[in-house]
């Protein structure tokens, strides 16, 4: 594993924080001279293969150590974190890393779907975490409040009061006024505050 760290320039010690600064400044420099020409060029090829082997090790090293220290609820805690912040990818990333997918699990898969507007994959995951756990309210709460707002949104569709387009239109939003804009807006805004609410 003492490899890997070097490869990345870093110590064993170092934070999260510092690995990934570490691979992503590698990652620039080595994916800009990959097309040089010549030693240098084939160089940085071999070194930016190197490096990806490297953070993925390193990563998953990092996490088996922390599933072995019994901690793995430490992870979800770690996650809510990263998509309060919007690193959705990165969060992602650790999510797809913990092979124990219950209920929480199900839950921030969601948030993250949602982040992503991905609304109908988010609601199903909802639908999952509230069948292995149909008695906890947060989760009640997030699915009925996502009902909620797709429900609201489809009204206002449906009655042209969405930028006067329906559901089922291919049209590029646009709108023959004003208040037509607004009033689609402020229904999306409306369903922006969920992620507010599942992240608590």
């Amino acid at each position: 594993m003492k490899e890997y760290y070097k490869i990345l320039g870093v110590n064993e010690n170092a934070s999260d924080e510092e690995i990934d600064s570490a691979y992503r400044t590698l990652k620039d420099r080595y994916s800009r001279e990959r097309f040089y020409e010549g030693e240098i060029g084939n160089e940085a090829a071999k070194n930016l293969t190197k490096l990806e082997t490297a953070y993925s090790e390193i990563l998953k090293n990092r996490k088996e150590k922390l599933d072995e220290d019994g901690r793995t609820h430490y992870c979800f805690s770690d996650i809510e974190e990263l998509i309060k912040k919007g690193d959705v990818n990165k969060a992602q990333s650790l999510l797809d890393d913990i092979n124990d997918r219950n209920a929480e699990w199900h839950y921030l898969q969601s948030v993250i779907f949602y982040k992503k507007n991905w609304i109908n994959e988010s609601k199903k995951q909802l639908e999952i975490a509230l069948s292995l756990e149909p008695h906890n309210q947060k989760y009640a709460d997030s699915y009925t409040k996502l009902k909620q707002k797709m429900n609201y949104s489809e009204s206002q569709f449906r009655s042209g009061n969405a930028g006067g387009y329906s559901s089922t239109d291919n049209q590029q939003m646009g709108g023959s006024g004003v208040n037509d804009c607004l009033s689609f807006c402020a229904t999306w805004c409306c369903i922006n505050t969920m992620c507010n609410i599942c992240c608590r």
